[in-house]
């Protein structure tokens, strides 16, 4: 993960902006206490740490509420520092948090989890350092991302992210391992106002891919080395400037259509 991310783009998080409607649910789903501690776990560029952290202050001002933000990659962090002095940001590998047991009242981690060489470990670390209190993660599963319109111009480069996406049953498995009860399970669809432009975020607007300053905060997009992967992506772009063009873009987005969720919201608890 280190690796991958201090190699961004300069302008990767030029169109990766917390979403308020994703925020409000990660507010609703960790529930604030007062003086609580709360940890984005694997927070890259602190979009959401920072959204979460002004937007429980701007709320109930005298909550009390203290966000910390742990990422193996310095260069990510680096982009976050400037975005809060009120967040506390780590470089630290989320399989070893430099935290005491018992430390956190709540976790989120937003868009990760396939990063993470070991579930089993960071889910473990989570757990270790959360007082009784919520666990709460934004992913995609490998079957919401084979419905994405996005395979019918990018084959390889979508197999290849779905493959990367661990399964449903490894996720809950590695959370009931660390000793977390799933608690909620809520499917999460893109909308046409959409303000974080990840990887499905076009999905009502296809035309926001041909901007390679969207482009460039996409994973999927911008990490393609291989030769030939490079050119599927190309060749991607230029059949769907056309099919946008010619109207043919409707006909591919309905051949897509599935009511499964483009995104999942799981909120595991720590019971004791």
């Amino acid at each position: 993960m280190t690796a991958k991310y201090d190699t961004f783009q300069s302008d990767y998080d030029d169109n990766r902006r917390a979403d308020p409607g994703i925020t409000a649910t990660l507010i609703d789903l960790l529930a604030p206490i007062p003086d609580g501690l709360y940890l984005d776990l694997a927070c890259g560029t602190g979009n959401y740490t920072t959204a979460v952290s002004k937007a429980v202050s701007r709320s109930v001002p005298n909550l009390g509420v203290k966000l910390y933000g742990v990422d193996q990659s310095e260069k990510m962090l680096a982009t976050a520092r400037p975005k809060s002095t009120d967040v506390q940001w780590f470089q630290e590998d989320v399989e070893a948090l430099p935290f005491e047991d018992h430390f956190f009242d709540g976790i989120l981690c937003t868009l990760a989890i396939h990063h993470f060489s070991s579930l089993n470990k960071a889910f473990g670390e989570a757990y270790r350092v959360l007082k009784p209190g919520p666990f709460v993660l934004l992913t995609a599963w490998p079957e919401q991302m084979r419905h994405y319109w996005l395979n019918h111009y990018f084959p390889t480069a979508l197999q290849k992210s779905v493959e990367q996406m661990p399964a449903p049953d490894l996720v809950k498995d590695a959370l009931s391992q660390a000793g977390f009860s799933i608690t909620k399970e809520e499917n999460f669809f893109v909308t046409n106002d959409l303000q974080d432009l990840f990887l499905y975020s076009g999905k009502h607007r296809p035309h926001i891919y041909l901007d390679p300053n969207v482009r460039a905060g996409i994973t999927t997009f911008w990490s393609i080395t291989d030769r030939a992967d490079r050119a599927e992506i190309d060749h991607g772009f230029a059949s769907l400037k056309n099919d946008i063009e010619s109207g043919k873009i409707d006909e591919v987005i309905g051949s897509y259509d599935d009511t499964s969720g483009d995104y999942v919201y799981l909120k595991a608890e720590k019971h004791s």
